[in-house]
Formats: C-alpha cells, structure tokens, sequence
C-alpha cells in the first residue's frame, strides 16, 4: 500500500456499501467483518459506510450483530474506547435474508441498499463469501437487479471472490469468461489471503531493497529452495469440500506458487499492480508444467499426535471410504529461465502432519576449498530462512568462529524475529487485503492470465492423477509425512530440513 495509494483513499471519503453474500458462514464472521472493524478502528473506511449481510438463513439485524460480535476483537481500541468503537460499529451492520437463485431476493437487496444509502452516490464492495460453484449465479442476479455499476467515478463496484478459481485450466477459463459478463477485469479482486501476511508483503523489499541479496540471488549461488505448508490438524468438517479438491488445488496451486513467483520474479519496473502481476505472470510462465516422477503423493491415516487419537483421512465426515485424495503433495519445480536454470524448487504442503507452520528455505552452495576443514569436517552451507507462520521471522545461518583459545567453527543464526523487533502489531492478511479492494489497489490479487498459467502448470498432473487413479501413500496423523519425499528430495541434492 503506497502514500499515494493512501492518500487518495482519504481524497475520495465517498460514502461506501460492503455487502457481504453468504454472510452467516465462517469465513465471513471469522474473517471479513473482523477485518473490516479493525479498518474501521483505525479510521480507514470512509466516514460513511454500511456492512451489509445477505444469506439464505433468516435473521434480524439484531441476531447478525449479536453473531458477528462474537468475533470482534478490540486490537485497535483497547479500553474504554474499545466499547464505544463497537457498538458504533455494529450499528451499521445490517441483515438482509434471501435465496441465491431467486431473482426477487436480489430485487429485495436493491430496495434495501437504496433505502440505506438514500440516494446519496456510494461505492459498492461485493465480496462473495459462498461456494464457488455460485458464484456465477450471483454475480449474473447482481446484475440483472441493475446492481453493479462502473469501474469508476462517480461511484465504483468491485467484487471480491475467493479461491478456488476453478479445478484446472478449461474451469478456470470459463470462470473467468462468465465472470467478465458481469464485472470487467478491473472489477474483479481474486483473493488470496496468503498474499496479504505481512512476511509474503516483505518478500520483495527483502530482495530489492537490500543489495547484498541481489548479486546472490541465482543459480550461482543458491542450491535449491523448499516452500513448505504444513497443518497439525485435518479436515475440520471440510471434508465434502477437500476430497473435491484435494491439496494441490487447496494450497499448491495458489499458496505456494504465489510465494515461489516472489522468491523469483525479476524486479518490476515499478511497484504498480501491473507491473508487479507482469513479472510474476512472465515467472510462472517459464516454469514447466508438474511431472509424475517429480510428485510425491500422501494420505494419512490415524495416529497419536500429543496424546490425542486422530482418525484417518477416510474415515472422516463426507469423505468416501476408498477416497484416494491426497491430504500432502510434494513436487520439484523446474524453472527455464536464465536466472534459476536447473534450481530445483521443492514445495510441499500437507495435513495431520506433525507441525503447523509456513515457511522459506533458500539453501546456498558450498563454499569452495572449504579452508576450514580441519576445523570441521562437515561444513554447513549458509541458508536463509523466512518463517511465514506462526512466529515470523527471517533467520539467516552462517558460519561464526566459536568464542575461545581454539579454531572451532559452529553453524550460528541471525535471527530477527518480528514480535522481538517491531513494536507493533501485525495485521491480519485480510486487514491489508481489504483496504487495498477500497483502494483499487490490485498489486495482490490475482489476475487472470497469471491464474492461466498458474493451472497450465499443475493441470496436466491433475488430469494424470485421476484418470490413473494415482494411489497416495499411507502416512500416519501427526508424522513428518510419506517416507518417498525423502527419496525425492535426494535425487535433486536437496538437503535442507523437510
């Protein structure tokens, strides 16, 4: 977000409607309207606005608020204040009930917005916080109740959907297709809260704004990256959602690929949207599409993790017996471009895993004619690591001459843990994603030629997948993952901690 950015944001206090669709689900009480009171304790809506909620199940304008209060935190306005922000918040929260495929009900919503706004020009912010297989249906009944307007002045209105954008390529081109019938591209915000985290923001200041990174940042010195995402946990009554997707298209395809075009994109022209979304579209276009031999499949099973039994992925809830959905996916990325050529990037996500955590590891080459082996015999190779999450932080390891009468080497970190050195608190991806919708800043969502290549990459090994009916390998819940990654990661030299 730049001071322009911000600036214009407080130039245009133009009043402004964010309706929420699909509103009494989780995603929107734990996520968006949390966001959105926090912007609103820091005094980034305009002075001016309504949160509108509209979903199928019926309740007052009294019941929305005693529901989504539940989940308001008071990070921005502690004490006294904290109350009195609340309550001025929730007093221009409003319900509106109704069914996603009846036409009247978004009649209905028209009315309703009109009353609320009074006739005074006010953006529109629609976030669509239902399951994708509506979204079209929605966004065609918005517009047949003449309820989006322009792209611009005098009053804009943008949507927000959140992935998964299709199942492969063909999905996702005619999502995109129908989508562009109701809202232009500029219109549209794919959203991918992983962009949002304020480690994956700083990836690109890490690179280019500190010059020692950039003359080392390539195949000459760097031996290979892992981009990992692993959750202790399962499914969380998601189970009819996950086994229709499965990990590579929940996590791979979007997450993980969006963190690897940082790492190495070449730097933008300029920091704006389109710039930055240039680069990245031109990065993930040279990598080649996933192969089988470079995919490692897992499922797990049941097993202990601290104490506590956890069932195996097929006996969840509404998850088919013989589901062959795999809960982890490795795969070797390769990347045909000047820079990277033959860098082996390995990314691997998976769930019932023994850690919860996102994070970065750029290992570098050995340090020719290792002067010091008779001090060491086995000499470390430098690595920086970015931890994502929880507890971020950027660790660079080096080697450092141990304290004393003796030429001893040991491997040391220099760690800059952000909890230890900023004294503030960091905001939540959807915070940051939010006020960028407001304003029009499009620099982290997702657009559509880069959302193309990113499924022309896995497609192919999705297609693969279930037409051979690919069998996962069995893990246990709570264990570090299928023993074949290891086999994996050794046939690229990789050696860094999976």
């Amino acid at each position: 977000m730049t001071d322009e950015l911000k600036n214009s944001l407080k130039a245009d206090d133009q009043p402004v409607t964010l309706l929420i669709i699909g509103a009494s689900g989780d995603l929107a009480r734990k996520k968006v309207i949390p966001a959105l009171f926090a912007l609103f304790c820091q005094k980034h809506l305009p002075r001016q606005f309504q949160v509108v909620g509209f979903a199928r199940s019926w309740m007052s304008h009294e019941d929305f608020r005693n529901k989504i209060m539940e989940h308001l935190t008071c990070r921005y306005a502690p004490g006294q204040s904290c109350a009195e922000k609340m309550s001025e918040f929730l007093s221009r929260c409003f319900y509106i009930s109704g069914q996603y495929d009846d036409p009247e009900s978004f009649n209905h919503v028209r009315r309703e917005l009109k009353n609320l706004e009074g006739g005074v020009p006010t953006h529109r912010m629609y976030y669509m916080a239902i399951p994708p297989f509506i979204f079209l249906e929605v966004a065609h009944s918005l517009r047949n109740a003449g309820l989006v307007g322009g792209a611009h002045e005098p009053s804009w209105s943008r949507v927000v959907i959140e992935k998964p954008f299709g199942s492969d390529r063909n999905s996702s081109d005619e999502l995109v297709r129908e989508m562009a019938k109701v809202f232009s591209e500029e219109q549209t915000y794919r959203i991918d809260h992983y962009l949002g985290k304020e480690v994956i923001q700083n990836l690109l200041v890490l690179r280019f704004a500190n010059l020692f990174f950039d003359p080392v940042w390539n195949r000459s010195y760097i031996d290979h990256v892992i981009i990992s995402w692993k959750e202790n946990i399962g499914l969380e009554g998601r189970g009819g959602y996950f086994d229709s997707y499965g990990i590579i298209r929940d996590v791979m395809q979007n997450h993980l690929l969006q963190i690897l075009a940082l790492i190495a994109m070449e730097q933008p022209v300029s920091l704006s949207s389109k710039d930055i979304r240039d680069e990245k579209v031109k990065l993930l276009r040279s990598l080649a599409p996933v192969v089988e031999q470079d995919v490692v499949l897992g499922q797990y099973i049941e097993g202990t993790w601290k104490g506590v039994h956890h069932p195996a992925y097929r006996t969840e809830e509404s998850v088919p017996p013989g589901s062959k959905t795999p809960t982890y996916a490795a795969a070797v990325l390769h990347l045909h471009n000047r820079r990277w050529d033959g860098i082996p990037f390995l990314i691997q996500a998976g769930k019932g895993l023994d850690d919860r955590m996102t994070e970065i590891r750029i290992r570098f080459r050995e340090v020719p004619g290792n002067l010091y082996g008779h001090s060491i015999e086995f000499f470390p190779r430098n690595e920086l690591v970015i931890r994502v999450q929880p507890d971020e932080a950027i660790t660079l390891e080096i080697m450092n001459k141990k304290p004393g009468l003796e030429m001893k080497l040991e491997q040391t970190r220099l760690n800059l843990r952000y909890d230890a050195a900023f004294n503030e608190d960091i905001p939540d991806a959807y915070e940051c994603l939010l006020l960028d919708v407001l304003e029009g800043d499009e620099s982290l969502f997702i657009r559509s030629d880069e959302l193309a290549a990113a499924w022309d990459i896995f497609t192919p090994l999705l297609k693969s997948i279930e037409q051979e009916q690919m069998e996962p390998e069995f893990y246990p819940f709570g264990s570090k993952g299928p023993e074949r990654v290891k086999a994996l990661a050794e046939r690229y030299g990789i050696t860094s901690e999976l």
